[in-house]
């Protein structure tokens, strides 16, 4: 019989290994890459943003690709840090807003002007991409972009003082997310006062701010209902200038990926997502001020002759942008009119 029991045990082993092996294989990942941002697990831009992303590219690699999310700059750092952590390759993709470290990113700080982002996140989100090989790419050296976008726009959100005037903003300290809008904030007549939005929380229930420039959607997961109360913007929910943001790849993480992988990455980059990202962050808008309004906060919508001065003082903040990226060799005139012309084509075609 020992025959036949080596027979049986060879079949064991057969079996055993054809079920195990295979399988192992087909599942266990090829690249395991590292995405690292500065909100924490439970918002928005986590939730609905990069988590669906990254498991759309994960099912679309057929599990080869697989992305750990980083929130809260939990990989150690500061949100200031973030661009360079994708360039250097401490980091594979990071999501960050560009106002984090402006003097990178001055070409694409034409649509965070006032009056340039018109309050439709997708036409501005696919305005970005059309822009992006003939004017912007040069300030995204080492990293591969994955999308470009804004978010609905800076509204003003006050802890106890009601805005319907630029008077009533004088002398007030005013959080800001980038340099804009600390030029936004001073041509309005407060004080502009940088810090991450994470921080924010803190300077508000103390009293270091007064209030911030920031969209809606933050209010739920900063818990911001709590710690102001009136939320304002312009009618037809005109913002007072927005914030731009990037997922980005290192360019040798991306490099390393075989030619098949290279591709799902571009299919979930640009345009693909342009649309989606839009459409999460006009979402979560809607939610954001709700929460404020359950709280009992006041949402004052200015009228249009409320809103005429505010408009007249920020007017010279798009001559001061194009002076100073001129010094750089930046045709800022030309940028201003292509990306507002590639914002009201996509708008039209809405």
């Amino acid at each position: 019989m020992p025959s036949v029991n080596i027979a049986i045990g060879a079949i064991l082993t057969m079996l055993t290994m054809a079920a195990v092996t295979p399988a192992a294989a087909d599942h266990k990942p090829e690249h395991t890459l590292k995405l690292h941002h500065f909100l924490g697990p439970k918002s928005i831009a986590h939730t609905k943003m990069l988590e669906p992303w990254a498991k759309k590219v994960e099912e679309e690699s057929e599990g080869r690709i697989k992305i750990d999310i980083f929130p809260a700059m939990s990989l150690g750092g500061s949100p200031l840090q973030l661009a360079s952590q994708v360039r250097d390759g401490v980091v594979d993709i990071i999501w960050t807003l560009n106002g984090y470290t402006p003097q990178l990113f001055p070409r694409t700080e034409v649509f965070e002007l006032p009056g340039v982002h018109t309050n439709d996140i997708v036409a501005t989100n696919l305005a970005m991409q059309e822009l992006f090989d003939e004017w912007l790419s040069d300030e995204y050296d080492g990293v591969k972009v994955i999308a470009l976008h804004v978010h609905a726009g800076q509204g003003i959100q006050m802890r106890d003082t009601p805005v319907r005037s630029i008077g009533d903003l004088g002398g007030k300290q005013m959080r800001i997310p980038s340099r804009t809008g600390a030029w936004i904030i001073e041509a309005l007549g407060a004080t502009p006062v940088g810090m991450p939005v994470p921080d924010l929380p803190q300077a508000l229930s103390t009293g270091r701010v007064d209030g911030a420039l920031i969209p809606w959607e933050i209010i739920p997961p900063l818990k911001i209902e709590e710690l102001t109360e009136y939320q304002i913007e312009g009618p037809d929910s005109e913002r007072f200038g927005t914030a731009t943001f990037q997922i980005a790849m290192n360019q040798g993480a991306y490099d390393s990926l075989p030619p098949d992988l290279q591709s799902v990455i571009d299919a979930n980059s640009g345009d693909a997502i342009a649309k989606d990202i839009g459409a999460v962050w006009q979402e979560s808008e809607d939610i954001g001020i709700a929460v404020a309004l359950a709280d009992g906060n006041e949402h004052i919508v200015l009228t249009e002759e409320e809103m005429a001065p505010f408009r007249d003082a920020m007017a010279p903040i798009i001559d001061r942008w194009i002076e100073e990226v001129g010094e750089k060799g930046i045709d800022g005139q030309a940028l201003l009119d292509a990306a507002r012309a590639a914002i009201a084509k996509h708008s039209t075609a809405m």
